[in-house]
């Protein structure tokens, strides 16, 4: 094991070091996952000074989240009887309408959902009452504004924002068996996550969201009749994600992959930029293509399995040029009523929130090494199952 300040033992030290004392880091198998992510690190990443700060910041912040996620728990009993066990889960390749999606359901009272500020900062800081989470809302507005003063194209690509919801990803990282591969390039770990039973990682989500969802009582926010979940993450293990939330239904999101796959290899790559000075853009193309058409081809696979009412398939054209359809879609689906009052806020809300109020996107798939061949070799599966049809 290289001796760096990445080693596991240096990180779960200043972790503890950062909580008071504290040592239960909880259930998983994060000591190997950071041993094998530390080597890559040193090896593989080419990180820059700056972003060998950041990535090692975000680090020990997981872990110290981790030993205060067990100590509350352990003071707290009712935090794990939260029931959580039949979100709403929007899953498809990034770039499918997924994020507009989860924003416009999320209107609605009905749904628990979590803010970007909370799944970045999920646990109390030193000394802040988790009923006043102040500091945490104040942490991520700044290191979002950070974000985007270093890397302006970020809001072209993703609308980052610390106080809306957003996706579960940060929270899933927490097992450290969670693609740390969208942050920097590190192919041995990628290698060895790709041979892991990922099982703990949405017992450790499940955890995560009960503890919000026990927090956001105390600010006196009532729990929503489901979660609304969202992340393309769950293409990998979707078997695991039914496994762990037995009461799940999926909103499957469907695009051409010649418009999603060029795009999230812009995204990963500026992603890449915030830690490396030497970020390979045709390393992202390849490696994220690749690691998508597979995830789509299990997808497709697991949802075969899967019983009438657990699926619902939704096409990006129709949630941009049909929303509230596709909104009365949904509901159909989950069984919920959508009153006419949180109908009336969405339509308000998707006015103030148009795609045409953002920066465009420009990026060219030949820079990430990606052609209409690769593309038809790697989807055409997909495409006749799911886009065909609709030509």
């Amino acid at each position: 094991m290289i001796n760096s300040e990445f080693a596991p033992d240096r990180l779960l030290a200043d972790a503890s070091a950062r909580t008071g004392g504290l040592q239960d880091f909880g259930p998983g198998n994060y000591r190997e996952a950071l041993a094998v992510l530390a080597q890559a690190l040193e090896l593989e990443a080419r990180l820059s000074s700056a972003g060998r700060g950041m990535l090692r910041e975000k680090l020990v912040a997981q872990l110290a989240n981790r030993l205060v996620v067990e100590e509350h728990c352990k003071r707290f009993p009712e935090i794990l009887a939260q029931p959580v066990d039949d979100p709403l889960v929007i899953v498809g390749l990034p770039r499918t309408g997924t994020t507009l999606l989860q924003r416009t359901l999320a209107v609605d009272p009905q749904f628990s959902k979590a803010h970007w500020w909370e799944t970045r900062y999920p646990a109390p800081l030193p000394g802040e009452d988790p009923a006043q989470p102040e500091a945490r809302i104040q942490r991520a507005r700044a290191e979002v504004a950070a974000m985007v003063e270093h890397l302006p194209q970020l809001l072209a690509i993703h609308p980052l924002d610390a106080e809306q919801a957003d996706e579960e990803f940060m929270l899933m990282e927490h097992s450290f068996l969670c693609a740390m591969d969208s942050y920097v390039n590190v192919p041995s770990y990628t290698a060895w996550l790709d041979r892991q039973d990922q099982t703990e990682v949405y017992h450790y989500l499940k955890r995560c969201l009960q503890f919000l969802q026990w927090q956001q009582g105390l600010r006196g926010i009532a729990p929503g009749r489901r979660w609304l979940l969202k992340s393309p993450q769950h293409l990998h293990t979707l078997e695991l994600l039914i496994k762990v939330f037995p009461g799940a239904q999926v909103i499957l999101t469907h695009r051409e992959p010649a418009s999603t796959i060029p795009s999230l290899a812009s995204f990963i790559h500026t992603l890449w930029q915030l830690y490396s000075d030497q970020a390979d853009a045709e390393a992202v193309g390849e490696q994220w293509n690749r690691r998508m058409a597979r995830a789509l081809r299990h997808a497709m696979a697991v949802r075969e399995l899967l019983p009438a009412g657990r699926v619902l398939d939704v096409h990006f054209e129709d949630t941009l040029g049909q929303p509230l359809a596709v909104v009365e879609r949904i509901y159909a689906f989950a069984g919920l009523d959508l009153s006419d009052a949180v109908r009336e806020a969405i339509v308000r809300w998707l006015a103030d929130n148009g795609r045409e109020k953002r920066a465009s996107h420009h990026y060219t798939p030949e820079r990430f090494g990606l052609t209409e061949a690769i593309l038809q070799r790697d989807y055409a599966q997909y495409r006749s199952r799911h886009l065909r049809a609709r030509a």
